[in-house]
This record gives C-alpha cells, sequence and structure tokens, in this order.
C-alpha cells in the first residue's frame, strides 16, 4: 500500500513538473512576440519620422522656388515697364463695353409740340430760364434710346485711360467721356483730366444705364440741362479716416448749362466746382452718404427763344440772352439698407437732392432786334431758383424692383431791370410767368441678371401750366462685355 502511495506521488511531481516548464515556454514566447512588434512599431516610427522630414524639406525647397519665379517674374515685368517695349500684340487688353438701350414710349401730349404754340404750352419747363436740356420722351411709339461704347485700360503703372462715346437715337455721335486719371499716388490723392462728369451731387456722376429711372429728374434738367460735364481737371482726395469723407476740386470748361463754356473763345478757366461728401455704415444691414457741392460760371451771351408777344418777329419768336455770374449749390443724401448687407435677395435705397441756382447780371430783350421796336433792350437781371427730387426704390425680391420718384421746381424769383423801370411788361417774357413744376414717377423693372433689365414707368408730368402729360415707358437696358461695379 506504501508502494502505491510513493508512485502516485512520483507521477505528480512529473506532471507538475511537466506543466512548470510549457507555463515557461509559453511567457517566453509571448516575451519574444512583444520584443518582435515593439521593434517592427519602431521601426515603422522611425520610416513615418523620415518621412515627414523629407516632405518638409520638399516643401521648403518648393516655396523658395516659387519666390524665386515669382521675383524673376516682377523684375522682368519691371524691366518690361521700364523699357516701354511692346511684348506681342494681344498684351493691350482694354475692357470694352457696350450698352444697348430701346424702348416704346406712349404720351398724351405730343412731345414735340411746335415751340411758337400759345404762350407758356411749349414743351419746356415753366417758370425757369430754359437749359435746352435733355426732356425724355423725345418720341411716340418706338424709339433706339441712348448707346453707349465704352473702352477703358490701365496704361502703365501710373495712369489709367476711360473713353466712353454715346449715340443718340437721331444717330449723333458724342464724347461722354475721353479722360486719364492717376493710380497709385498715395495718400489718398486721385487726379482726373481730359473729359469727365463732374463730382457735384449724387446722380450727375452715374451714365444713363445707371438710373433707377428712365429719364433724369426734373432738377437737372433744370440746372443742368440733365448732366454737368467738363472738359478739363478734376482733384479728389480721400481722407485717412474710418468715416468716409471725400473732397474734391473740379476746373476747366463746362460742357452744358447754365455754363456757355463751349461758344467762347477765351483763354483761363471759365468754369469750377467743389465738392465734398462723407458717409458711413450704420450696423451691417445700413449704409449712407450725404454730401455738399458748389458750381460757379460766368455765361456770356447765353441765349434761348421765347414767344413774342408783340406779333413783329416773322417766326413769332424772340430770342433774348443772360451775360453775368450763376452759382449752383446742391446737397444730396442717400441711405441704402440691406438684410445682413447681403443686397442680393432684397434691398432699399433711398436717394433725395436739393438744388439752388443764383443769377446775376444783364438780360438783353430781343437781341436780333426782329421783335420789339427800339431792340436789343439791356437791363439788370438776378434770379433765385430752388428745386428737389426724393425717390426710392425696393427690392422685394430677386430680380424685381419698384420705385417712386417725386420732382418739384420753384419758379424763379427774379427782378428784372427792363420790367422794373416800365421798358417792358412781365407777359413780355412769358416762360418766367410764376408756375410750379412738378412730376410723379413710378417703375416697375427686371433684372435676370446684371448685364440685363426691362423696365415699366409710368410719369404724371406738369411741367407746364394747364398741361398735364401721362407718359408710359417700356424700356431695355443691355450691358455686352465689360461691365464694372457701380459707385456707391
Amino acid at each position: 500500500m506504501n508502494r502505491i502511495f510513493v508512485s502516485v506521488l512520483a507521477a505528480c511531481g512529473v506532471l507538475a513538473s511537466h506543466s512548470a516548464a510549457a507555463a515557461d515556454a509559453d511567457l517566453q514566447a509571448l516575451r519574444e512576440e512583444i520584443a518582435q512588434m515593439k521593434k517592427s512599431y519602431e521601426q515603422r516610427i522611425d520610416a513615418l519620422e523620415k518621412r515627414l522630414v523629407d516632405t518638409e524639406k520638399q516643401a521648403v525647397t518648393t516655396r523658395a522656388t516659387a519666390e524665386t519665379a515669382a521675383s524673376q517674374a516682377q523684375a522682368a515685368q519691371a524691366t518690361s515697364m521700364a523699357s516701354r517695349a511692346p511684348a506681342a500684340a494681344n498684351a493691350f487688353n482694354p475692357e470694352i463695353s457696350l450698352i444697348l438701350s430701346g424702348m416704346y414710349n406712349n404720351t398724351s401730349q405730343d412731345p414735340r409740340q411746335d415751340p411758337t404754340g400759345a404762350a407758356g404750352r411749349e414743351r419746356r419747363i415753366q417758370g425757369l430760364l430754359p437749359s435746352g436740356g435733355e426732356f425724355n420722351p423725345e418720341a411716340r411709339s418706338w424709339s433706339l434710346g441712348e448707346s453707349e461704347l465704352a473702352i477703358s485700360a490701365n496704361i502703365d503703372p501710373h495712369f489709367r485711360g476711360t473713353f466712353l462715346a454715346s449715340i443718340s437715337p437721331a444717330n449723333e455721335v458724342s464724347i461722354e467721356e475721353a479722360h486719364i486719371q492717376t493710380l497709385g499716388l498715395g495718400n489718398g490723392l486721385g487726379i482726373k483730366a481730359g473729359r469727365f462728369f463732374s463730382g457735384i451731387g449724387y446722380a450727375n456722376e452715374q451714365h444713363p444705364h445707371a438710373w433707377d429711372f428712365s429719364d433724369a429728374s426734373l432738377p437737372y434738367q433744370a440746372y443742368f440741362g440733365s448732366q454737368l460735364g467738363y472738359d478739363g481737371v478734376q482733384v479728389k482726395w480721400l481722407a485717412p479716416t474710418d468715416l468716409f469723407l471725400e473732397f474734391g476740386a473740379e476746373f476747366g470748361r463746362a460742357l452744358s448749362f447754365p455754363a456757355n463754356d463751349v461758344e467762347r473763345n477765351k483763354n483761363g478757366l471759365m468754369s469750377g466746382s467743389l465738392f465734398a461728401h462723407v458717409g458711413d455704415d450704420v450696423g451691417v444691414a445700413n449704409s449712407w452718404r450725404a454730401g455738399a457741392s458748389w458750381f460757379a460760371t460766368k455765361p456770356h451771351g447765353r441765349s434761348y427763344d421765347d414767344i413774342d408777344t408783340t406779333n413783329t418777329s416773322p417766326t413769332g419768336l424772340v430770342t433774348n440772352s443772360f451775360s453775368g455770374k450763376s452759382n449752383t449749390t446742391v446737397l444730396d443724401f442717400v441711405w441704402k439698407w440691406a438684410p445682413e448687407g447681403n443686397a442680393t435677395e432684397r434691398n432699399f435705397k433711398f436717394q433725395s437732392e436739393w438744388f439752388r441756382r443764383h443769377e446775376s447780371g444783364k438780360l438783353t430783350y430781343d437781341v436780333d432786334g426782329v421783335g420789339a421796336p427800339g431792340g436789343p433792350l439791356t437791363g439788370n437781371f438776378s434770379s433765385t431758383q430752388t428745386g428737389f427730387y426724393a425717390q426710392g426704390v425696393w427690392q422685394f425680391m430677386r430680380d424685381w424692383r419698384v420705385g417712386y420718384r417725386y420732382d418739384q421746381l420753384a419758379s424763379a424769383d427774379t427782378s428784372v431791370g427792363l420790367i422794373g423801370r416800365g421798358t417792358l411788361v412781365a407777359a413780355d417774357l412769358p416762360i418766367l410767368r410764376d408756375y410750379t413744376p412738378k412730376r410723379n414717377t413710378a417703375m416697375v423693372d427686371w433684372s435676370p441678371s446684371e448685364f440685363s433689365r426691362i423696365r415699366l414707368q409710368y410719369a404724371r408730368d406738369q411741367t407746364r401750366p394747364g398741361v398735364t402729360d401721362d407718359q408710359v415707358w417700356v424700356h431695355y437696358i443691355m450691358s455686352l462685355g465689360a461691365h464694372g461695379a457701380h459707385k456707391f
């Protein structure tokens, strides 16, 4: 029995010895596997770190190469500009645009009414000396509107050039703008020379295709013959402030009423302007701009036709003229709103300008001596005229806008020496008869893109006593080619 027990114990010892040996072998195998994994991962990490270093070196080399190439390109450009040698036929690549405009007009009064008709009913604004401006519409039914061809480009790093020709419905070509302007003078200074629209007021610099309505407001028609242009020089300075602050001056030869510089053979500066504009943002959604402008000129022999109340002129008309000083003041204000500053879907613009013109000098009645006995007659003359317009345009959804404009002028407060001393009576100057010209205009337009617009407009025109002209316009405006952003 004891012998059996001893044999069992021996067997258990052998088994225990075998189990311990197996366990040690497993542990060693695990240790070797972990060591191999660690070695493998260390090798992979070393490889990744080496790739990272190589990539960083390559990036540095690429940047250095790019900077070198850019420096070489700038140097080549500078050398080319310095030599002024043309590089190729297509190196000069100007911006070219063409504005096509056409309309259908329906008016209750004949826009071409004979000016020898009854006094006060001729197609002129009553109560003011005539400006000879554009009084649209020019004709009934279908007509071609004013088309514009514009070419502009940077001439070199110092100058930019602009040329704009206008083609009227009567196939008359006129040069509206042809000027150079400086680039990069620094300190907010800019100079323009040549032919350009004056910077006075707000709407004067805008071309007709950029107007919110199809015709100019009554004050612009009465005081500037629609738009004031210059052959001369304009200097602008933009102040280095967070608040938009701009000052400007112009001098040279004015091209439109109330000046008649183009008719005079005279050296020197004949007309001049001063203007200042200030503006800012109010939050994200609102912005505004206000301005004050002053224009001065000295017309000499500025003439206009009026009704011959003596019935002695063969044409039924007499020609009168004014010589003296003419000063015009303009105050303008614009407010724009767009939700979150995004005007794509909805926006609103309010715009208004107030005008005051004062003239003093000599008025000559019947300069040709065909009317009044003993003519021509000359006497002192002074006049003060005011007027304004206010308009609002609401884009209520993408591509669609509606707008309303109200225009009003006041009759000139005049002092006529020929009437004061009894040489003439007020009826001899019928165009100056007291009246308050006014007009109401409403429009709706559709602009499927920034290059096209179709507008329907209605105006109730009461610029002549006893005459109300109901005017309906259908107007298209299309832009071909380069199309720069419009001014604020």
